[in-house]
């Protein structure tokens, strides 16, 4: 039988996972309203919190839709839906499997990957992102008891500590899009690519602040990660066309 990257089975087992999530989901929703009751919350209220609140997650969900297609062309689509519906994010997950695909030497775009392939890419974006669940339990309450500590001795210092860790953050993944910049010298400007989309999508996030704050619509703030996600992919075309 041969492999396929959107093999029926693939779809089957992705589906149960995603409805065994779905049923959790449901499950604390009615817990939570149950409880909400019982705390003598108004009904009506209740029910216009979870209206806002399931309006306000399309936006999120059309970033994952978006994320869930790019990664289809060389993964199918059961493992990103899995993957993004579960615990995941398109920048990590695309720079894990990119990463795994350019270790086995797999040409990225082709989406013609065998089983065992498949599986080195799914065990490296699941066990490495477990990583996390793993720490949180273990670690995190040191450090948010350090934290506590130093902001209580220091404020100015634990703001800093604190923007220094986001920036780390940030910076591993800021270096993934420069990394290749250094072949524009050799005459290679595919480099620049990655650089100039990330710009799109900045100066589409900063106006998007701009609005905000000028027309005091404080809804445009929760559809700009998918606006500048949806502009920025669609930019990518034309960069790609030019620079090859």
């Amino acid at each position: 039988m041969k492999f396929s990257i959107n093999s029926p089975i693939l779809f089957v087992i992705v589906a149960l996972i995603v409805a065994v999530v779905l049923a959790q989901s449901i499950f604390f929703l009615v817990k939570a309203w149950k409880r909400g009751i019982e705390l003598g919350m108004n009904k009506k209220k209740l029910k216009r919190i979870a209206v806002t609140a399931a309006v306000f997650t399309i936006a999120p969900a059309v970033t994952i839709v978006i994320s869930v297609i790019a990664l289809s062309k060389d993964l199918g689509l059961p493992l990103p839906w899995l993957r993004l519906s579960v615990v995941g994010s398109l920048s990590y997950e695309a720079i894990a499997a990119e990463n795994t695909m350019n270790a086995m030497e797999v040409a990225s775009g082709s989406g013609a990957i065998n089983s065992t392939q498949y599986v080195t890419i799914a065990s490296v974006m699941t066990l490495s992102i477990m990583v996390g669940i793993w720490l949180v339990p273990a670690l995190c309450k040191k450090l948010q008891t350090g934290m506590i500590n130093l902001e209580n001795r220091d404020k100015k210092w634990a703001d800093i500590f604190s923007a220094a860790m986001f920036i780390g953050m940030i910076s591993a993944f800021v270096g993934f899009v420069f990394c290749d910049v250094s072949d524009v010298f050799k005459g290679d400007t595919k480099g620049l690519i990655p650089v100039l989309v990330m710009l799109v999508s900045a100066v589409v996030m900063a106006l998007s602040g701009l609005l905000v704050k000028i027309l005091k619509a404080r809804w445009i703030s929760d559809y700009a990660l998918p606006i500048s996600l949806i502009v920025g992919m669609a930019s990518a075309i034309p960069i790609t066309a030019w620079l090859g």
